[in-house]
């Protein structure tokens, strides 16, 4: 599992509800908390980044309800509230290349400048110095590159630095993050085919993504999903003129050969377990790593409490070979005893703030000793964040 362990440590600071956090991340994490603790908006700051550099950091913005959205709201007067976020993710690639990547940006009323950006990293044959650039204000204060492209106030730098090859990898592994909440309509709705190769995040390119995988992920996809909804045979791509959708093959009593049912005719559960899965596996072919992360909002909706066990081992299956984030609130899902305590972090609300931290140190020893599951403590709700872990918003 280590090498999918992409992002180490992510620092955030008044992105939206979290005033400060300061988390180690698995390759394998489960985010823990009641409904509008804050779960949402921890990935949400990974899936920002993403945005800003697959499209720009104005469509990131804008696409979030604009920079007034973004950074944090405080309780406090208007003058009085906080007038930047920050955002600092700590990295591993493949190669073992080592580093961070982290901005702030500053707002004053609806506008918004990058005030600071860096990012500095020890290339993995560890032959050579530092690969950095530091970026103020749309200016380039240092780098360790002899020709540098030039920087604005409105744009993440590392857009423009990836055409050098010094950086591309790092903008190639922070672009391929991946975050899914599926919507079982727009998966059951004719699709147009898609030559991305990366699955969209409600799912409205299932087909075209389903249909590149290789045979072997294709065939543990299929597993799974048989597990989950086992009277699920096979799944197909069957076209209908210009559009495609799937084809289910499921087993029908009184019936030798298996029924066909296409896609608009398949329960919410088995659609969105089928999405989830594609999700989780996507990542899993030749190059190896090419999505570095996949974060998934509530996987556990619409399916059976039984399949959340195999639920949970598609997700540490998955997490082999990409890293997976996932929110929940589902006791059946993490209703294993042999659940690394290091993986889950527990998120709560306090008066409009997120706090996420590691899980109490009571909790810790009582899951260590494996005397209850993670999922037997959701349930009495006593999972809460360790007070010596939260660091403070002034910090």
């Amino acid at each position: 599992m280590k090498n999918s362990n992409f992002i180490t440590r992510v620092i955030l600071k008044n992105y939206k509800s979290i005033a400060a956090c300061d988390v180690r991340l698995q390759p394998l994490t489960f985010l823990v908390g009641r409904n509008g603790a804050g779960k949402s908006n921890f990935l949400d700051s990974l899936q920002f980044v993403a945005d800003a550099l697959n499209s720009s950091l104005d469509h990131a913005v804008r696409s979030r309800g604009g920079i007034i959205d973004v950074c944090r709201r405080s309780h406090r007067e208007l003058l009085m509230a906080p007038n930047h976020f920050s955002i600092r993710l700590e990295f591993a690639l493949p190669d073992g290349s080592t580093g961070y990547y982290a901005f702030q940006i500053r707002t004053r009323l609806a506008r918004y400048e990058v005030q600071t950006e860096e990012c500095k990293f020890q290339n993995g044959n560890l032959t050579t110095s530092d690969i950095y650039f530091n970026v103020v204000r749309g200016n380039v204060k240092d780098t360790s590159v002899k020709v540098a492209p030039a920087a604005a106030r409105d744009r993440l730098y590392l857009v423009n630095a990836s055409g050098l090859p010094e950086f591309r990898p790092i903008y190639d592994a922070f672009s391929r993050m991946g975050f899914y909440n599926l919507n079982p309509d727009i998966i059951r709705d004719l699709q147009d085919p898609d030559s991305g190769d990366m699955l969209i995040q409600d799912g409205r390119n299932l087909t075209s993504v389903f249909n590149q995988l290789s045979p072997g992920v294709m065939k543990d996809i299929q597993e799974y999903l048989q597990m989950i909804t086992p009277s699920v045979q096979r799944v197909y791509v069957r076209k209908f003129g210009p559009k495609e959708t799937l084809e289910f093959q499921q087993n029908v009593s009184d019936d030798k050969r298996p029924w066909r049912f296409l896609a608009n005719n398949m329960s919410d559960g088995t659609l969105r377990a089928l999405g989830i899965l594609v999700a989780l596996f996507q990542g899993n072919q030749e190059p190896q790593g090419r999505v570095t992360l996949v974060g998934i909002e509530e996987p556990e909706i619409a399916l059976h409490p039984a399949a959340a066990g195999v639920l949970l081992d598609g997700l540490q299956d998955a997490a082999e070979k990409t890293q997976v984030i996932v929110t929940s609130h589902s006791p059946d899902l993490l209703d294993n005893k042999d659940l690394d305590v290091e993986s889950i972090l527990a998120v709560e609300a306090y008066d409009g703030n997120t706090i996420i931290a590691p899980i109490d140190a009571a909790s810790r020893s009582i899951l260590q000793d494996k005397l209850y599951t993670t999922g037997e403590l959701l349930r009495r709700d006593q999972l809460q964040p360790d007070s010596a872990s939260v660091i403070s918003e002034k910090t």
